[in-house]
């Protein structure tokens, strides 16, 4: 399904592509984590754990939109529809793990790597469904996170929100991940035509109708995500609170963007907003939001990796184990 030109492209950027659609790779924070050289965001926000994360996904060059801070190669992306043979989700668990096992096997060999967590690390136990392409288009991705749920693993699942239909799927079937990201980059639709430069027409409806599904999930861990890039979207806190207040997610993650990858191409070391910028930023955020009388504030930050999360209850942001 993957032609051997991508396959090669994705090899050298240490991946491995799993099956015929998926693809797993080796996050830094798990390969720091390994060295004890510190963890995750995720890890210090909601309690999984950096060293026992499978970075995944179930379409790993498949993609309604070609955003602009994208790290991945958007150039070479096979449209919004996976055709040909579907791998089934127990074949993608199984499959991921073991590509996540090759992975790790240099590391092994490294004097400073923590031994008993380099063993945990063989059975990852969350997988961050995030990694490259739109989830939401593998057709069978509420029975992946099912399967993951049989095993005790927790997913986090990152989508752009262009497939409410698949939204309100894995709300019916009670099929939710542990935590449902969905990306907010753009305040207004103008700025979302420039910055996603989507192949549906109707991608801002789209978003906007998923936003509302999510505020209908309740006592579940669901994020509004926002990537700010400086000299972009960091514009109309106004616009920002009144999509989330759309949506009235559990959490708010925003986040500063980061100069990785293909998106180096794109845009610049100079678009990176600083730590500072991010909490700034957030800030005008919180108080549009207590116009709009929403009660949200800053729970936690994490410095490195310049992104801060908003909550209204900070007990709240630990995971209870599944």
């Amino acid at each position: 399904m993957i032609p051997n030109k991508i396959k090669e492209i994705l090899k050298k950027q240490h991946y491995i592509v799993v099956g015929e659609h998926s693809g797993v790779q080796i996050c830094r924070w798990t390969k720091k984590s390994l060295l004890d050289e510190g963890v995750c965001y995720k890890e210090k926000f909601y309690g999984i754990k950096s060293h026992q994360c499978c970075q995944m996904t179930p379409a790993v060059v498949w993609c309604p939109n070609k955003c602009l801070h994208c790290w991945r190669a958007i150039e070479l992306t096979l449209g919004d529809k996976l055709t040909g043979k579907i791998d089934p989700p127990k074949k993608i668990v199984d499959e991921c793990i073991k590509a996540q096992r090759k992975l790790l096997t240099g590391f092994k060999s490294n004097k400073k790597i923590n031994m008993k967590k380099f063993k945990e690390a063989q059975e990852p136990m969350q997988f961050a469904i995030s990694l490259s392409g739109e989830p939401m288009i593998y057709n069978k991705i509420g029975e992946l996170i099912k399967e993951l749920k049989k095993r005790k693993k927790t997913s986090f699942v990152v989508t752009n929100g262009l497939y409410p239909k698949k939204i309100k799927e894995l709300i019916d079937k009670n099929q939710l991940p542990t935590q449902l990201y969905i990306s907010v980059n753009s305040p207004n639709e103008e700025l979302y035509k420039k910055f996603h430069r989507s192949s549906k027409k109707d991608a801002w409806k789209r978003l906007n109708k998923s936003l509302e599904l999510i505020s209908t999930i309740k006592k579940k861990r669901t994020v509004v995500r926002i990537n700010l890039v400086k000299d972009l979207n960091m514009i109309e806190p106004e616009n920002y609170a009144k999509l989330i207040k759309k949506a009235k997610p559990m959490f708010i993650e925003i986040k500063g963007f980061m100069s990785v990858g293909f998106a180096r191409q794109r845009l610049g070391y100079e678009k990176m907003p600083y730590h500072e910028d991010i909490i700034g930023f957030s800030k005008k955020i919180l108080k549009e939001l207590r116009r709009l009388r929403l009660n949200y504030k800053i729970l936690d930050e994490h410095e490195f990796s310049r992104v801060v999360v908003l909550g209204r209850n900070k007990k709240e942001l630990k995971i209870k184990k599944i």
